[in-house]
């Protein structure tokens, strides 16, 4: 069996991973095989005095599985993680062009630190590795390993979005980035929407043509394309919500909160998430539906993101503000109508906060998958549901279509949609969480894992033919 070699911006101890993280996915496959874990180690140096990128791999071992961390620079930092990856390669693959940042320095930061990624990596590299890359931080890494001559299987795996052609385009040296992605030997998508948006670009902008077993043929190189919907270790989250802090939750929740009926939000604090929009939606719920004040409360958990940078401050302001508003339009001495909380909440905790829930908010503009979304129907007791409100902008919306999609753009309709939430009765509740259980069953955290690597093991090297 070939060794499995993980790559990701971050590394993370899979003996502290929580549930739903990367670690998961990939921890059962790593130690199957004595696998290889490498990315950056989380750690910043102001120069380049031996200890950044340019400085030796720190190896770890952690029961049958190696990790190997490095360092990053201040100015790599900057560049390669805040500028191209974080400025450029977030907003637009999330469609909001308006807060791209095109500076042409940190596409060069971004293309060195790959390289530097690759010559740390290449060492430690066997002959019959099979190599994962993971997310939009590393797409150029097969690239570079190519250069240094590596001719392992490489697979790569895009978490967030895959934007239109002409979104895409938006991004100066485009061709480029794309251009990267056919060193890859597998190239795995959230939906087959992103599949579409791909595939779309490198034929109107490259001219690739399909071959057999869903390859693309382009800049004279070919690569296999597919969707690869995430999923969440069902049994594993489901076992969180009975756990001693579940529990504890769920009864804290269900005696606080006795008289009233819970909505949920789980978010980072992003513009993608939807959260000004999802907070006006419930506000038009109050105003349309008066029976909900003094009933229905949104608890809308917002965990810091990205905090130096101008747009994520801008957005948290904003929700400062809408959520006063409400509540000091609606509030009563005994009822708050929003309870926005700007900070990290225990994972332990969630399953039990998501058991008390009556309705979860999952509203993205747009979203790779959401795996919120999952975690929420796992957590849930089967015998009285609650009802999932699901963004069809978001791509777990291509498989729980029994969730209540909604149009994050349209407040009243939203509205309207939280309201049918609040009022379904038990057996189509029971029905729809039925389905949307069996959903993210079958297609759960290890589907995902080894249908990818399946996939990439079973696929031809890459032609490398320029």
């Amino acid at each position: 069996m070939s060794r499995l070699v993980v790559v990701s911006n971050r590394v993370a101890d899979p003996r502290k991973a929580a549930a739903g993280g990367l670690a998961v996915a990939v921890k059962e496959s790593l130690e199957q095989t004595g696998g290889l874990w490498f990315g950056w180690s989380g750690n910043i140096h102001d120069t380049e005095s031996g200890q950044g990128t340019h400085g030796e791999v720190r190896l770890q071992t952690v029961g049958n599985i190696k990790l190997a961390t490095c360092d990053l620079t201040q100015e790599d930092y900057a560049g390669y993680y805040l500028g191209y990856a974080n400025d450029v390669l977030w907003p637009v693959f999330h469609y909001r062009l308006d807060l791209a940042n095109f500076d042409i320095r940190f596409t060069a930061t971004y293309r060195r630190v790959n390289r530097q990624f690759a010559s740390r990596l290449m060492p430690l590299l066997r002959a019959d590795d099979l190599i994962w890359v993971h997310d939009y931080h590393l797409i150029p890494l097969a690239a570079e390993l190519r250069a240094m001559g590596c001719t392992n299987r490489i697979g790569f795996f895009l978490h967030i979005p895959m934007p239109p052609p002409l979104i895409m385009a938006a991004i100066p040296e485009h061709e480029w980035l794309m251009r990267s992605l056919f060193a890859y030997d597998l190239v795995g998508f959230q939906s087959p929407a992103d599949v579409a948006h791909f595939t779309s670009y490198v034929e109107s902008e490259a001219g690739a043509s399909p071959l057999p077993d869903n390859r693309l043929l382009a800049f004279n190189r070919s690569v296999r394309v597919g969707a690869f919907p995430i999923g969440i270790d069902v049994d594993g989250f489901s076992d969180l919500a009975t756990a001693q802090d579940g529990i504890e939750m769920f009864n804290r929740m269900r005696e606080e909160y006795s008289r009233r009926r819970l909505l949920l939000g789980v978010d980072r604090l992003d513009y993608s998430k939807g959260l000004p929009q999802r907070v006006n939606a419930f506000r038009e719920l109050l105003a349309l539906y008066p029976e909900n004040r003094n009933s229905a409360t949104l608890i809308q958990i917002a965990s810091p993101s990205r905090e130096d940078v101008s747009a994520y401050s801008i957005l948290r302001s904003q929700m400062d503000s809408l959520c006063g508003a409400i509540n000091g339009e609606y509030g009563e001495l005994d009822w708050m109508p929003v309870r926005y909380i700007h900070r990290n909440v225990a994972r332990k905790r969630l399953p039990g906060l998501y058991r008390a829930s009556r309705v979860a908010l999952v509203t993205p503009l747009r979203d790779g998958m959401n795996l919120v979304a999952k975690e929420f129907i796992a957590a849930q007791d089967p015998t009285d549901p609650g009802v999932l409100v699901l963004s069809r902008f978001a791509g777990a919306a291509e498989q729980l279509k029994d969730a209540l999609l909604v149009n994050p753009y349209d407040t009243q309709g939203t509205a309207h949609s939280i309201q049918r939430a609040l009022t379904m009765p038990l057996d189509e509740r029971i029905r729809r969480h039925k389905t949307l259980m069996s959903q993210i069953r079958q297609f759960d955290v290890r589907w995902w894992s080894s249908s990818f690597l399946d996939a990439l093991a079973q696929t031809a090297t890459t032609d490398m033919a320029s």
